[in-house]
């Protein structure tokens, strides 16, 4: 294991937050279903969590020296120069390496999460010079933004699209660049510091609401951990090896199995009835509800996704769309939900 992987409060050593973990995890399995944003009280472990899910992501192919690391299966999303290479019948070298993931500061500009063009070198030379940004860096990879509420807006949206259509484009002065910018999409933040518009809520595909503890043994226990590993990082990283190996396994399993996981039509009709019951707008819950029933049925090794697949993942893709009044805290029924799945 990397010695910086080490240094990471291990994953599987997280105790509850089980939502969250199985949100981030989903994603990695369908990266289709549209990231997630996690919404919680300042030290419930947000940043924490995201960060060690690092140990557990998948080994990806990816072609070898390409500053964006592009699939080589993906013929139709490389980056000019692999494109290139591909074009004219060389077969590019290529190597596994695991999933990364990506942190955003606070203070980026778009510049710096866009890239930049070299525009003098354009005029100078007849040739496009492109200084990849944090976008270049995350295709194929998790994209984190701690406090994704206080970036502005229009920041927002450039990773949302982004995210949305797997490609960062960039003009400047009439010039032109793009390159493949396939990502997963977590943010965290925390409500009392502001909230995202109810637009930019909607094109997250999952949202979890944190809360601290309340029970004293799991508040206990919580200490504990933290305690055992500020106080020996690499021996109780050890301690949790084992784990952190089977649910790696089990996250790469579920990904090559998820193109043969049924998720047939009454599966489909299951989750446009529990977004019309709730009143969705469009169908983008409707979508990423079977997507996100689908990865679970996968990650758990089953065939095919069913009702429990969709009572599981409905709070996550429904809690943020549903809509409310100002100053009014939406809440998700969970018992609505079931009466809901009755029918079926």
């Amino acid at each position: 294991m990397p010695k910086d992987r080490q240094l990471l409060f291990p994953f599987a050593a997280i105790v509850g937050q089980e939502q969250m973990k199985t949100a981030l995890l989903l994603n990695v399995v369908d990266p289709g279903i549209g990231g997630v944003l996690i919404r919680g009280d300042k030290g419930t472990a947000k940043s924490t969590t995201v960060r060690s899910l690092a140990q557990v992501l998948p080994d990806v192919e990816h072609i070898k020296g390409c500053a964006y690391r592009c699939d080589p299966r993906q013929s139709k999303s490389l980056c000019p120069d692999c494109a290139e290479m591909m074009a004219s019948d060389v077969r590019p070298e290529c190597e596994k390496s695991p999933m990364r993931v990506v942190e955003l500061p606070l203070s980026s500009t778009e510049d710096r999460i866009a890239g930049t063009l070299d525009i003098e070198h354009v005029l100078q030379t007849g040739k496009k010079r492109f200084e990849p940004g944090v976008l270049a860096q995350a295709n194929g990879n998790l994209l984190y933004v701690d406090e994704v509420n206080l970036l502005e807006d229009h920041m927002v949206d450039l990773l949302l699209d982004a995210a949305a259509m797997g490609v960062n484009y960039v003009e400047r002065e009439g010039i032109s660049f793009e390159h493949p910018s396939k990502f997963i999409l977590v943010g965290s933040m925390n409500p009392e510091e502001g909230e995202l518009r109810p637009q930019l809520l909607d094109r997250f595909g999952l949202c979890v609401e944190i809360r601290g503890e309340k029970d004293l043994s799991v508040r206990t226990e919580i200490v504990s951990r933290r305690l055992a590993f500020d106080a020996d990082p690499k021996g109780f990283t050890e301690t949790y090896a084992e784990e952190t190996r089977r649910t790696k396994a089990r996250v790469a399993e579920a990904r090559e199995s998820l193109l043969s996981t049924v998720a047939d039509r009454e599966l489909i009709a299951m989750a446009s009835h529990v977004s019309l019951h709730f009143e969705m707008e469009g169908h983008r819950a409707d979508i990423t509800m079977v997507r996100a029933a689908r990865a679970n049925a996968a990650l758990d090794g089953r065939e095919k996704a069913d009702k429990e697949d969709i009572a599981a993942v409905a709070p996550m893709v429904l809690s943020h769309r549903i809509k409310r009044k100002p100053f009014e805290e939406s809440k998700f029924d969970a018992g609505e939900l079931r009466i809901c799945l009755q029918e079926f």
